[in-house]
């Protein structure tokens, strides 16, 4: 039997970490959205601006964590080794 390993093309690979930052995107800005109507409602009358500082917030830390999920070298203590560099299996 021959082992067969199955490629993966890097379009497939972009998709999931797109889709993966889209959702990640829409639960950080939920809960920021979330955060802020509670804040509001109970400790400051009614404003609009915790709203929309909260769901900021919430934007904010989800482009955040896309950037390093699309940039890795971008994570503090991420080396990036060149193929050659690699240490070989023995």
């Amino acid at each position: 039997m021959s082992s067969s390993t199955s490629r993966v093309g890097s379009e497939d690979v972009v998709g999931k970490q797109f889709d993966r930052c889209l959702a990640d995107t829409i639960v950080k800005v939920g809960i920021g959205f979330s955060v802020g109507v509670v804040g509001s409602v109970l400790l400051f009358k009614r404003r609009q601006w915790p709203i929309m500082l909260s769901t900021g917030f919430g934007a904010g830390f989800a482009i955040n964590d896309c950037d390093r999920q699309f940039n890795p070298a971008r994570v503090p203590g991420t080396r990036i080794l060149q193929s050659d560099k690699l240490p070989q299996p023995q």
